[in-house]
């Protein structure tokens, strides 16, 4: 009879022993975990629940990444498991919630618009995921999932904050999310913040305007965090134009 050979895994020590890293990972579940919890929020009708839970998600998925760079615990296993989570917290879930806030008596509209962001997210991502390597670490390219997130979260948010009913705003929020998703696949520069160095010295008055920051956020925390989101979504279609006008002045010039 032939002798069937062990697997591989059993053969070499090396592979084994090959394991995963805790403390990023960590963080990438508790990213995951609050994406879930925001789909369950909006599933019982707890919309405020479910957009807190999207910044709590976005505050762990900026973690992980930085925490495995400062500890140099990066990884494959992490890439594709940061991806996934991403795909669950600010592709799947914010579309779930804006769907079944405003959109869920729109018909078709509602679901139409919900499906392109979630695309919208997923193209995002595999994008990112092949372009690593390739494009200026500086700057995104198209809207980053987790800005799209926030911003559809953020209208959310706010307008159930003023008690104004997700139905009397429906047209509003089908538009902020069709913008989301069609943002995020498109090919305009975002600032990415990659560049920020976390070991250097910074001069001292970096230390009062981020206290400024914690304070303008905390007096309002929905109407702050949707404008600020609302503004860097804005500022790719600003430096998209800005580089436009500055190319066409340069070719003007030369001609």
């Amino acid at each position: 009879m032939p002798v069937i050979p062990p697997r591989k895994t059993l053969m070499n020590p090396e592979l084994r022993r090959r394991g995963i890293y805790v403390l990023p990972n960590l963080l990438t579940t508790a990213a995951l975990f609050a994406g879930f919890y925001a789909i369950v929020q909006a599933m019982t009708g707890r919309f405020e629940n479910a957009a807190v839970a999207i910044f709590i998600a976005m505050v762990f998925d900026g973690l992980d990444g930085r925490v495995a760079r400062m500890t140099r615990t990066q990884s494959a296993f992490g890439a594709e498991y940061d991806s996934l989570s991403d795909m669950v917290s600010f592709g799947a879930a914010p579309a779930l919630i804006a769907f079944e806030w405003a959109m869920k008596g729109m018909g078709k509209w509602g679901w139409i618009a919900a499906f392109v962001y979630c695309a919208g997210a997923a193209l995002r991502l595999a994008r990112f995921n092949t372009n690593i390597g390739v494009v200026d670490k500086r700057y995104f390219q198209g809207l980053p999932s987790p800005a799209a997130a926030a911003l559809v979260a953020g209208f959310v948010w706010i307008i159930n904050d003023l008690n104004i009913p997700g139905e009397e705003v429906r047209w509003y929020a089908f538009a902020l999310t069709l913008f989301a998703g069609v943002t995020m696949v498109s090919t305009l520069p975002y600032w990415s913040g990659k560049d920020i160095n976390l070991r250097r010295s910074v001069p001292f008055m970096v230390l009062p305007a981020i206290v400024l920051g914690y304070v303008l956020v905390s007096s309002y925390p929905p109407g702050v965090l949707f404008a600020l989101f609302l503004a860097y979504a804005l500022s790719g279609y600003v430096m998209a134009v800005s580089n436009w006008r500055s190319r066409r002045k340069q070719g003007a010039n030369g001609g």
